[in-house]
């Protein structure tokens, strides 16, 4: 059995169909495992999560995933005062609702409600929300006070990673009803980004190939060809092949679609208007983390960028103080395209005027994911008009011997660590069941 992607969906499924007695081989392109999620060390035994970090409690079998090997979870600390900065000044209040216009959001959040509702998360393309409209567009109809509609794209870049013009407004209902909801997906305390990986969540990649034993796991091998036009699969890549009863292929959809299959499938991973979740992460790095002592969460919202938000993002234990930003959007690719000197004068900055009192940071990093050849974009895919009714319907039907896993092919907990996970548990399943490989 050959998977291809040592992410999350693909590490997971090798493991079950491993402990199933299968012999399986993982085929990935960096030289590394991980893919979304990655661990950067800023001080010894202090790592930060340059991609995916969060997860609440209904991600189950994420949280089993963790306990199973061993790892554990912290709080995310959110507590102190924010700061914003929306046109009218900086302004530091309690609590992470914005000074702006109460009855404008609440109207937001109401009609962006009203849509979650009526999405059928198994089967989004049946819930009766047209799919060919942008959620620019609907946001220029259905948004009519200026203090909504200056907040819907900073809302959609923190949570989707998306400019507006980009996502249908059934993918973007979708997305929000998938992630747990509106209030949920929105959440630190309680919600999806309750905890994080202690020491990162790298980790889970990393435990997982080594659980699967020496030389399973094959770095720096690209994948371009998978014929199955005889009895079995043959996977190519630029050194070798191999020949399996089934492949699961566990990358994101663009980069799926660069892959030559024998026969072609009957439809792609992606359309034109597909396009790639837009974000990059910062992270300034400072002894401890300092804005603790004047009372501030360090949690930003900001309508210019590069940060359109900042949280803290501390190791538990105060090795080090790390202040994250998200850069996401258009915003992103304009920063992605800078030199390093200017991300990180323009960062630095920004800061400077966000938390006025802080020094300049002693470490800065930055994980540029809008350029990341073996991403194409993070969080995830975004779908555009007409996407859910054309690709919808396949996305986990199996393309005769070739399967489908990653976080953009689970309906539940779409684009999170959580749906990558039940992705590659689903996928093995799948092949157990229908293939009956021959076992190891």
């Amino acid at each position: 059995m050959v998977v291809v992607g040592a992410g999350l969906a693909g590490l997971t499924a090798a493991t079950d169909l491993s402990r199933a007695g299968v012999e399986v081989t993982v085929l990935e392109a960096r030289d590394r495992v991980g893919g979304r999620t990655h661990g950067i060390e800023v001080a010894p035994g202090a790592w930060i999560d340059a991609g995916a970090a969060y997860l609440g409690d209904r991600h189950t079998d994420l949280a089993k995933t963790i306990a199973d090997l061993g790892l554990k979870t912290v709080p995310t600390t959110m507590r102190g005062q924010s700061r914003f900065v929306l046109g009218h000044g900086r302004v530091t209040r309690e609590g992470r609702f914005p000074p702006l216009s109460a009855v404008a959001l609440g109207d937001l959040f109401d009609r962006l409600d009203d849509l979650v509702q009526r999405v059928r998360v198994d089967a989004p393309w049946r819930s009766g929300i047209p799919d060919d409209e942008t959620a620019a567009a609907w946001a220029q109809r259905e948004l009519t006070r200026p203090d909504a509609r200056a907040f819907f794209p900073l809302f959609l870049g923190e949570m989707m990673a998306a400019d507006p013009a980009d996502v249908s407004v059934l993918h973007m209902a979708f997305y929000l009803a998938s992630g747990g909801g509106l209030r949920y997906l929105n959440a630190f305390e309680g919600g999806a980004q309750d905890s994080r990986v202690d020491a990162g969540a790298h980790q889970l990649c990393r435990r997982l190939a080594d659980g699967l034993g020496p030389g399973v796991v094959r770095l720096d091998t690209a994948v371009h060809t998978i014929d199955q036009t005889g009895r079995s699969a043959t996977v190519h890549s630029a050194s070798a092949t191999y020949t399996c009863d089934a492949v699961v292929v566990a990358v994101p959809p663009a980069l799926a679609d660069e892959i030559r299959l024998l026969p072609d499938a009957p439809v792609r991973r992606t359309t034109p208007g597909t396009a790639p979740g837009r974000a990059v992460k910062v992270h300034l790095i400072y002894p401890t983390p300092l804005w603790r002592e004047q009372g501030l969460s360090g949690w930003s919202v900001n309508a210019d960028g590069p940060l359109m938000s900042t949280v803290d993002d501390s190791p538990a234990y105060g090795e080090v103080g790390v202040l994250t930003g998200f850069v996401t959007g258009r915003e992103a690719t304009r920063y992605a395209a800078l030199t390093p000197a200017e991300q990180r004068r323009e960062a630095l900055a920004q800061a400077a005027a966000i938390f006025p009192s802080l020094p300049e940071p002693t470490g800065f990093q930055v994980s540029n994911w809008v350029t990341e050849r073996y991403s194409r974009g993070c969080y995830a895919a975004l779908l555009g008009p007409g996407d859910w009714n054309l690709l919808g319907p396949h996305l986990t039907t199996p393309h005769g011997r070739v399967h489908w896993a990653g976080a953009e092919t689970s309906t539940e907990y779409f684009g999170l660590m959580e749906g990558a996970i039940r992705s590659g548990h689903r996928a093995a399943a799948q092949i157990l069941a229908q293939h009956r490989p021959q076992q190891a």
